[in-house]
């Protein structure tokens, strides 16, 4: 995983656990580098309320967004 203070990085999926970790897996095979937001799990931790159970943010560079949103409409073409 990338340090985020040179990078910048954008959302491109909110959805479960499991689509994100198995689009995480497809970026990874592309080479695409993500992170993974969960701020109900981070409020949690923080001992405040935070974001939705069960809604994980996974954000990639700026540069690779357009190649990522492919593998998510091919992946998921209903979303």
């Amino acid at each position: 995983m990338m340090s985020t203070e040179n990078s910048t990085y954008k959302n491109v999926y909110t959805g479960s656990d499991v689509n994100v970790q198995y689009l995480q897996e497809l970026f990874h095979k592309a080479g695409i580098d993500s992170i993974v937001k969960n701020n109900f799990e981070s409020g949690l931790r923080a001992g405040f309320g935070g974001g939705l159970p069960g809604q994980v943010q996974l954000q990639v560079q700026t540069s690779h967004y357009d190649e990522a949103v492919k593998i998510i409409k091919a992946t998921f073409p209903q979303e």
